[in-house]
């Protein structure tokens, strides 16, 4: 079969990127989505001239750089994150797109791992139905973790300020999320990343066993 494009993804908190570092631990090439749209997003790039563009000039630091903070409050405090997600995603699926693509030149056997949160989510893609994951991925990998759990990750990261509000803002962004429910049938691999950090260790050498003899039939 050859090489993999593999997108893993999972809701606030769901502890996807923990996962996305135990593949890369065991050989994948990990790409962050959140990591190519923040370089997106730097001066002198397509992607920052149009967020200024649309939302303007009062999200430009003294420094030249976004204020990404106002930005995010923009976007969702305003019901503005289509306009925004219009700008950055079609942007940043094709950036992954070539970089996977000189993956694949140099190693035709490497599984690569696109790190998104939004996968499901994003109406953009190579499909015109709202669907391009299933032409841009061979397999799809879904973290869950339990609410509770979720909204505690979200807390303990956000490193301070008052717990009830960021609790609220918490559970503001899931709502904007499709369910885990609806996402596990049309996944490969779900991962419960409710248990210790050991388990979570075997249930992902599972997929990747699982991933690393697909490429070789």
């Amino acid at each position: 079969m050859g090489g993999l494009r593999v997108g893993l993804t999972g809701g606030l908190g769901s502890g996807k990127s923990t996962v996305a570092s135990m593949l890369k631990d065991r050989g994948a090439y990990v790409l962050s989505a959140d990591e190519i749209g923040r370089k997106l997003m730097e001066p002198g790039q397509a992607v920052f001239a149009a967020i200024v563009e649309t939302f303007g000039d009062g999200l430009v630091r003294e420094d030249g750089t976004l204020d990404r903070a106002k930005l995010a409050k923009i976007a969702f405090g305003e019901g503005r994150i289509e306009e925004l997600n219009a700008i950055v995603h079609p942007a940043t699926i094709g950036l992954q797109g070539r970089i996977a693509g000189e993956i694949f030149r140099r190693d035709p056997e490497a599984i690569v791992v696109v790190e998104s949160a939004l996968i499901f989510e994003s109406k953009y893609g190579e499909s015109s139905h709202g669907d391009g994951w299933r032409e841009r991925f061979d397999k799809l990998i879904l973290v869950t973790a339990p609410e509770a759990t979720r909204i505690a990750r979200f807390v303990a990261r956000s490193g301070g300020g008052d717990p009830v509000a960021l609790e609220a803002e918490a559970k503001r962004r899931m709502a904007a999320q499709i369910p885990d429910e609806v996402k596990v049938p049309q996944c490969d691999f779900v991962i419960s990343n409710g248990g210790t950090v050991e388990e979570l260790r075997d249930l992902v050498d599972s997929v990747w066993q699982t991933l690393s003899a697909l490429k070789k039939s």
